[in-house]
Formats: C-alpha cells, structure tokens, sequence
C-alpha cells in the first residue's frame, strides 16, 4: 500500500520510536496525527512533519474515540495505524517492600495491552467500512511488543504480560481481518536507541550495545523503516517480527 495521500495515526509519536514513525510516514507523504498524553511534545514534532497532534488516552474509550473523530476530520480515515504508546516499569514480584504492588500491574496492562486492543478495534472499525485504495486493502494496523514477551527478564512481570498480550492478539485479528481487506502485525524490538536508554551513562549504554550479538542497540529509524515496509508489503499480515540485533535476553 502506497502511504502517500493516506491518513495515518501514530500513538506515542512525541518520542522516540513513535516520533521516528511518524517522521517516516510524513516523509513518505502520508497525512499524520500524533496521539499522546505529551501535548506540547506531540505538537512540536507534528509542526515539523506537516501533521496534527492530538492528546489521547489510548486506554480509555471516550478519548480514544474523540482522539479518532478529531484525526478522521483533519484528515478522513486513517488507513494506517501505529501503536507504540507505552510505559515499561520495573518491579520483582517480591521487593525490598513486600510484594508487587497490584496497582503498578493493573496499570501497566492497561496502558500497554487495553490501550493497544483499544486503538486496534477503533482503527478496524473505521477501515472496514472504507473502499479498498488499491482493490485489495482497507488499511493496516501495526503494534509494538518487545522481545520480552519471549524473553522477560527478572523485573518484567508486569511488562512481558502485556507485551504478550500484544504479540497474542496478533493473529487471531489478522484472521478475522483478513477477507476485510485490513492486515494486522506486530514489531517486537529488543533494545532500541530511544531518548530513554540514551541518557544514561555511558558505561551502561556500552554494556548495553556489547550485550547485542550485532554490537549495537537498534535506531529508531530502523524501527520506522521496518513499519515502513510492513505498510508497502501487501502479503504481510498476522505476525509478530522481533527485531533485535539477533538478542536473546538473560535473565537479569
């Protein structure tokens, strides 16, 4: 599917793998809203590419849906879809305080699993009801996990369970999709070179990069790329591609 001309939604775009996303798919000529909690970030990064930023809550329905409605007027429906809004906090299911706080868990599945079933559904609903752009597609979604989902490590609990929920919904809305017109797939990246890792120290960045079998920590350009090409590659739908430099985590 050519991206030129169409409208495309990029959750978590004020940053790193997001903003990298976003920043492609303008490149690419593709009409794009930035949806995050970071207004005054999201606007900077939409004045650079030409877009719209929109605050959203991809977790809860009503802003999700107004957040939908304000990007389907500014630019009529979005027939790709990119969800790399998340948060990822550590914690040991037994801490130096007792137990792992429910809380931290309930919410980090919220944001992370709900909110990427939520831009999901809301994004099928609007492609399904849409005329093919090239008599074969209604558009595509794409959703981040993380090579945690396989590979969790000590302190991941919470993260690995909603990055594996990600990964599940994979195919079986891609099957369901699939006669729709509409593919669905995952990216799972394993360690990226997002604002986050990169300030801090420069030992641990250099830990970091030797802990790859490649020797270096993913760009998020390579992660937009890759967005880029599941976009253009018609016949890729229902998997989740992990992209790690050939990393397999340890433990801790």
């Amino acid at each position: 599917m050519d991206v030129k001309g169409l409208g495309a939604i990029v959750t978590g775009a004020a940053s790193g793998l997001g903003e990298a996303t976003a920043r492609k798919l303008a490149a690419q000529g593709a009409k794009v809203a930035i949806f995050d909690m970071n207004v005054e970030a999201a606007q900077k990064v939409a004045d650079e590419i030409g877009g719209i930023a929109v605050e959203c809550n991809v977790a809860d329905a009503a802003s999700a849906e107004a957040a939908f409605a304000t990007a389907r007027e500014a630019h009529g429906v979005a027939r790709i879809v990119v969800s790399c809004a998340g948060i990822a906090p550590a914690s040991k299911i037994v801490g130096r305080n007792g137990a792992h706080d429910l809380d931290l868990f309930s919410k980090v599945i919220n944001v992370n699993l709900i909110g990427t079933f939520n831009m999901s559904r809301l994004a099928c609903a609007d492609m399904i009801a849409q005329d093919p752009v090239n008599d074969e597609e209604r558009g595509v979604v794409i959703n981040t996990a993380s090579i945690a989902f396989a590979d969790g490590q000590i302190g991941q609990a919470a993260y690995a369970a909603s990055k594996g929920g990600v990964a599940s919904l994979t195919l079986p809305i891609a099957r369901e999709m699939a006669p729709k017109g509409v593919r669905v797939m995952t990216v799972a990246p394993g360690i990226m070179a997002t604002p986050m890792l990169l300030g801090m120290p420069e030992e641990v960045q250099e830990a970091l990069n030797k802990s790859v079998p490649c020797g270096r920590m993913g760009k998020p350009e390579e992660f937009a790329n890759l967005v880029n090409h599941i976009v253009e590659n018609a016949y890729l739908s229902g998997e989740v591609i992990r992209m790690d430099g050939a990393l397999r985590m340890a433990p801790k």
